[in-house]
């Protein structure tokens, strides 16, 4: 459990440091970490397929926040450390328990200090349980995925595990050359070397490590489309028809998505659909994954395609800075849903709007959106209460000043994290009127306000 553990305390538990067990987020109070902020990961990685074997080494760069003697990271306790060192000291001292793991350089960091910490460890990887089911690495019939909202990314590598933090990465993953395997960001090289491949990607925008993922199945990629943005399935060959017909109104999408929300903010967008079935899609940077009953041929799950790809904005450009703003990921995808398809020959936005009205109005009024609370925060009365606030936004503003807005929220906060705050304070510069009642009766009430 550790190479040069810590000395315990009286009753044989270690003392963290100062701030350590201090929450970064009360939704999950066990999750995120005190005292530095990550700019890179540097992840090394094999995988066995068939054995569900990883093995890895990460190397964290990051800065000293505040003078520390020890630093924490988030890592499942069934992947076991081998070896930790602190700005390459071989004296680092460390404590792997309950998730959490406590390193002890062999000096303290002062503030503004660099810190790089490098941990090589291995194991057989499974989703970490949580309040909101299985999430992070998971086995596919042929192949594994990862899915890790909202904790799930220490289920494959130590991390500062909050969306908060975000960072760049360099995912390097060695697996079985028969399979096909993506990362997040730019694929820059691919090896093969007797039955392994290894495949390096570059994610050069900051990401937030819910957001880092890995799909390794018996694919084939290939490009779709030709608009600006470079688009790319991967998929396994069988259902090659059933997606061209899926997804086939998805560039449309992205160049209504583009002038509506601002440019598209990455460099492409990859969708990728196992072999087996999944509950539901699942949003990374760069990145969305259907299951292959998602991928039947008839278009019955286009909203969902609209809604993945809009996360790309709201979610994962424009990232939460607490968990209890979630309305800012789901409420946004949810309306862009209602404006596909009212820009698709669907029905109109007010239309679902109008709906999706009277379906809340059916089911309990005892949810908060701006603070729904860690076991509500992924109800369905959050997307489409959320998408609801951002219609009678919409009715109020107009339709010029609305998209307009939305515009300027995306450039402004590119690639950071943000709050409901933030948001509210922008609207105002696009009205003269006051909007306090309007956020208040949809966002701080349970009451369900009329449409």
């Amino acid at each position: 459990m550790a190479g040069q553990p810590d000395r315990p305390v009286a009753g044989g538990q270690v003392k963290p440091a100062k701030g350590i067990d201090e929450p970064v987020d009360p939704y999950l109070p066990q999750n995120g970490n005190r005292g530095y902020r990550v700019s890179r990961y540097d992840l090394e990685l094999t995988y066995k397929v068939h054995s569900n074997r990883l093995t890895g080494k990460a190397t964290i760069t990051a800065v000293a926040t505040e003078t520390r003697s020890r630093f924490a990271l988030d890592l499942a306790a069934g992947l076991h450390v081998t070896k930790v060192a602190a700005n390459g000291s071989r004296s680092t001292k460390w404590l792997h328990r309950n998730g959490k793991l406590i390193i002890t350089p062999a000096r303290e960091i002062p503030a503004g200090a660099a810190l790089v910490l490098t941990v090589q460890y291995g194991g057989s990887p499974k989703p970490i349980r949580s309040a909101w089911g299985e999430v992070g690495w998971e086995e596919l019939s042929e192949g594994a995925l990862v899915a890790s909202q909202p904790n799930g990314a220490a289920s494959w590598f130590p991390c500062d595990d909050h969306p908060s933090s975000k960072a760049s990465y360099r995912i390097s993953i060695s697996t079985d050359s028969p399979y096909y395997t993506v990362a997040n960001g730019t694929l820059v090289s691919k090896q093969t070397r007797a039955s392994q491949t290894t495949w390096v990607y570059e994610q050069t925008e900051p990401m937030s490590s819910y957001l880092a993922t890995i799909q390794i199945g018996p694919y084939e990629r290939r490009s779709f489309g030709s608009g600006a943005v470079p688009m790319f399935a991967v998929h396994p060959p069988r259902l090659r028809a059933s997606f061209d017909v899926d997804f086939g109104r998805q560039p449309q999408m992205m160049d209504l998505f583009g002038r509506l929300f601002g440019p598209y903010p990455f460099a492409d967008y990859t969708v990728v659909v196992t072999d087996d079935e999944l509950e539901i899609p699942l949003e990374a940077q760069g990145l969305s994954i259907f299951g292959a009953n998602h991928c039947t041929g008839r278009r019955w799950s286009e909203r969902l395609v609209a809604h993945e790809l809009a996360h790309q904005w709201f979610g994962n450009s424009l990232t939460l800075r607490q968990w209890r703003d979630i309305w800012l990921h789901e409420g946004f995808a949810c309306y862009a849903e209602w404006i596909w398809s009212e820009n698709s020959g669907g029905p109109s936005a007010h239309r679902l709007a109008v709906q999706a009205h009277q379906g809340l109005a059916r089911k309990p009024q005892d949810l908060v959106i701006a603070d729904p609370g860690p076991q509500l925060m992924f109800d369905d009365r959050v997307y489409k209460r959320g998408a609801l606030t951002l219609h009678a936004l919409r009715r109020r503003l107009g339709d010029d000043k609305f998209f307009a807005l939305l515009r300027e929220w995306t450039l402004a906060h590119r690639h950071s994290t943000v709050t409901s705050e933030q948001f509210t304070d922008l609207a105002t510069h696009y009205t003269d009127e006051p909007l306090r009642r309007l956020w208040d009766s949809w966002l701080g009430e349970k009451t369900l306000p009329p449409m």
